[in-house]
This record gives C-alpha cells, structure tokens and sequence, in this order.
C-alpha cells in the first residue's frame, strides 16, 4: 500500500510477547537463585513503609521474592496475563507494567504497616488483570471485552481472595493498588479507533 509501511503479523506479535514473558520468568528465577546463594541478601531490597532510603526499592522489589515458593505461584499468572497483555504492543505493554509498578510499589511504601518487607511480582499481575478486564471496554472493542470476560472467569476468584485484608502474610494492600493501577493504564494507554484500523499497519 502507497505510504504506508507493513508492521508485524499477528504471529510476530505473539512471538515477541512470548520471548519477552519467558525472558521476564527467566529473570526472576535468577534472581531467587542469587538470593539463596547469598543468603537472601536480595531480600533487604523489599519495600519497608515510610521510609525515605526504601524509595529506591520501589521498582527492584517488583522482581524479588522471598523463597522459591512465593516465585512459583507468581510464575504462571505473570506468564499468561504478561503475555496476553503484550500481544497488543511491547512499547505499550512495557508502559503498562512500569505506570503499574510505580504506583503499586509507592502506595505500598504509603500505606502498608509498619515494619513489614514487601516485593514479588503479584502487584503486577494484580495490575494486569486489571488493565485486560477493561481495556477491551475502554477501547469498544468487543474481542477485547470477550476476552476480558474469559480472564475473569479464569481468575477472578484467586484475585478476589487476594484482595481480603484477613489473610495474613500478603500484602492485600499491594493487590488492590496494583488492581487500580492496571484499571488506570487501560485507560491511559487506551488505543484510539484511527490506531485500531492500522491493526497490523504503521505509518512512515
């Protein structure tokens, strides 16, 4: 087409999604294995509430984990809702995860109690389940919507019990910010009609 230059197919998308999300749990697992070897020395980069020195935690405890357990029931939720989330742009998703990652990891410095250590990637798949429950309304697209439907069925008891402030040992306070902030990239980050037309196109 005259002035306009092809950008990737569907199955490139997907592709790239999927190394980036493998990369992404690749990483994390390396991370929980330097942690152990060093005898959780990792761990102090943990957010502790209202402290001025652990705002520079903020974006590192987003990547760390306290056992290999506590990684292991990350993993897959972060895999599949990382990945189905980036299938709609890298530069867009990685927008996404860094709007929800500074603001899930402030508001736990904010508002979560005194004296606790908080990290692991949850926040972020809070965020994302967010961000792929109304982006698809956000942006009237009805796949979009269908496919914000199935993910609720899918994981929306796990996420509802990871909201209840009765559990002990989360930080349900991490899970809901993360959960706004992820409704809050869907909207920021939303894609106009003009955009969606181009679907596999890019302008010069």
């Amino acid at each position: 087409m005259p002035g306009v230059r092809q950008g990737w197919s569907a199955g490139d998308r997907a592709w790239a999604a999927g190394k980036l999300m493998l990369a992404w749990i690749a990483l994390l697992w390396l991370l929980e294995a330097v942690d152990v070897v060093t005898g959780h020395a990792l761990d102090g980069f943990g957010i502790t509430p209202r402290e001025p020195s652990e705002l520079a935690d903020v974006v590192p405890s987003a990547f760390l984990h306290f056992g290999f357990a506590h990684l292991a029931s990350n993993t897959l939720p972060l895999l599949v809702l990382g990945f189905l989330a980036a299938l709609a742009g890298l530069r867009r998703f990685l927008l996404v995860c860094a709007l929800i990652v500074l603001v899930d990891g402030l508001g736990v410095w904010l508002m979560s109690p005194a004296h606790t250590n908080t990290a692991g990637a949850s926040g972020l798949i809070f965020g994302l389940f967010g961000f792929l429950l109304v982006s698809g309304f956000a942006e009237r697209r009805p796949w979009g919507i269908l496919a914000g439907v199935l993910i609720a069925a899918v994981w929306g008891g796990s996420i509802l019990s990871g909201l209840a402030p009765t559990q002990t040992g989360i930080s349900w306070q991490g899970h809901l910010l993360g959960l706004l902030a992820g409704v809050g990239a869907a909207f920021a980050f939303r894609r106009r009609a003009a955009s969606r037309a181009l679907t596999w196109e890019e302008r010069p």
